[in-house]
């Protein structure tokens, strides 16, 4: 493998688990102790002798007598250390899992250490796999394979230097015995699998974005600020307050009736799609499809908001509320949201149809609210903004929710869409067919594509909900005849 005498230039990027890996370090530095460490030994790996090699079950009893927890707690422990990669398997590269029995493991280099920050640069990782290769004769791993062709039609223009220098480590690397062969061969594999995991397996070291500032200093507190911490906490002492039990009770009602709603408290029906690569997921919980899944329709009964914030339940509502003959709340709130998050350009032309359609004596949809609202929404309407009608808006919304939402709850049209919901089986897929569905992945339809097919829809359901004009309609009929 390339070795690197000089730190890469981070600027000012910051990790923020450094503190934890350092934690990490110790203890490691400690398994290694000779007296009171991990004991290790020569052991047999098919017909060569590895030194100091050590078994899964050794590692877990030291770690479970060091920290003074149960063997379950230990062998999570020995996971981490081995996804972070400070101790790297002899028999299944493929698992980063630390097994609790005969399994043979070795100590990862200081060097190869997360804190080192080394960053795993493509070139290196090029020679790597063009080393082996090499060694394989071309057949290498299927993921391995992916990322060899990605980089060779990456890195075409130095390909030639990455062969030369995997030609050359291959040389080198046959010179040695061949239990430092299989010993140097295993620790390469395991640093580029913790930073190069093959598809669908997490990385312990996936940080995320990276921080610009460092979050393990402490920050110097002006007086200015501590003038509003203290203005702050007299706020919060006056501030009424509730009882813990009412507040722990309503938690407790909360995650009841969202946990099996939680991607990751549940599992997704019919298959996750990031990990199986399979869009039925997708498909099925559509923003506008026909016919939705259980789990959908029964998150709507949740809140009038969670009816609302779906397209799906709110298309389902209107038709209630039409057989009811009272769409015109819905609508008042759908336009509310127009002005609310749409293009300043076509706010005055908005606001005007808004109180011609809805708010102006006789109007066509004219909504019912109080003396005051209407007063306050229709001298605002003089100077509109994005916010003009946000006390009409609440007033209709508090309206829906406390009596429309619960009846529609108990009527037909909900009980008819929660008899017709899908209940989709969950998929069992095989190794070979998640591969399979990793090489048919679909590019999914654009976003903007999307955005078209509702701006149409929506202009479809403004033209089929506009009042009709009934003199237009009798003179077009006396034309005709």
């Amino acid at each position: 493998m390339t070795i690197r005498t000089a730190r890469p230039n981070r600027g000012q990027h910051f990790r923020p688990r450094t503190h934890c890996l350092k934690k990490l370090d110790a203890i490691v530095v400690e398994m290694q102790d000779p007296k009171n460490g991990v004991k290790g030994s020569e052991q047999k790996l098919n017909v060569t002798t590895i030194p100091h090699a050590i078994t899964g079950s050794d590692i877990i009893a030291w770690i479970s007598n060091k920290m003074k927890t149960t063997t379950e707690e230990a062998q999570v422990f020995g996971t981490m250390l081995v996804a972070y990669g400070y101790i790297y398997p002899l028999q299944n590269h493929r698992k980063l899992v630390m097994c609790n029995d005969s399994s043979l493991y070795r100590f990862q280099t200081p060097y190869f250490w997360p804190t080192q920050q080394w960053v795993p640069e493509d070139s290196d990782y090029a020679i790597y796999l063009a080393k082996r290769n090499i060694r394989k004769k071309g057949m290498l791993e299927p993921y391995e394979q992916a990322h060899y062709n990605h980089l060779h039609e990456w890195l075409n223009h130095k390909w030639d230097f990455i062969v030369m220098q995997a030609t050359e480590q291959y040389k080198a690397g046959r010179e040695r015995n061949k239990a430092d062969r299989v010993v140097f061969d295993c620790q390469e594999r395991a640093y580029w699998i913790v930073n190069r995991p093959p598809r669908r397996t997490h990385s312990a070291l996936d940080y995320g974005p990276e921080r610009l500032i460092n979050p393990n200093i402490e920050e110097k507190i002006t007086f200015d600020q501590h003038r509003r911490i203290n203005i702050f906490y007299q706020q919060a002492i006056m501030r009424s307050k509730v009882k813990s039990s009412v507040s722990l009770g309503a938690l407790v009602k909360y995650i009841t009736s969202y946990k099996h709603h939680d991607a990751f408290l549940a599992p997704c029906l019919p298959s996750n799609p990031w990990e199986t690569d399979h869009d039925a997921y997708w498909t099925l919980n559509m923003r506008r499809v026909e016919v939705p899944t259980k789990m959908r329709v029964e998150r709507w009964s949740f809140s009038f908001f969670e009816l609302l914030t779906d397209l799906r339940g709110r298309d389902d509502f209107k038709i209630f509320l039409k057989k009811e003959f009272s769409g015109e709340n819905l609508a008042f709130w759908e336009a509310a949201e127009e002005l609310k998050w749409g293009t300043a350009s076509s706010m005055s032309a908005k606001a005007e149809t808004i109180f011609k359609t809805f708010l102006a004596p006789g109007a066509p949809r004219w909504i019912n609210i109080d003396g005051r609202t209407m007063g306050l929404t229709v001298k605002g309407l003089e100077h509109p903004h994005r916010y003009v009608l946000e006390a009409a808006q609440t007033h209709v919304f508090m309206l829906m929710k406390k009596d429309t939402f619960f009846r529609y709850l108990k009527s037909p049209t909900y009980k008819e869409t929660q008899k017709k919901a899908l209940n989709p089986e969950a998929h069992n897929f095989s190794s070979a067919q998640l591969e399979e569905n990793a090489r048919n992945r679909s590019a999914g339809i654009h976003p903007i594509i999307l955005w078209q097919q509702e701006e149409e829809e929506k202009a479809k359901a403004a033209a089929a909900a506009a009042p009709v004009d009934v003199k237009a309609v009798m003179s077009k009929i006396d034309r005709k005849k």
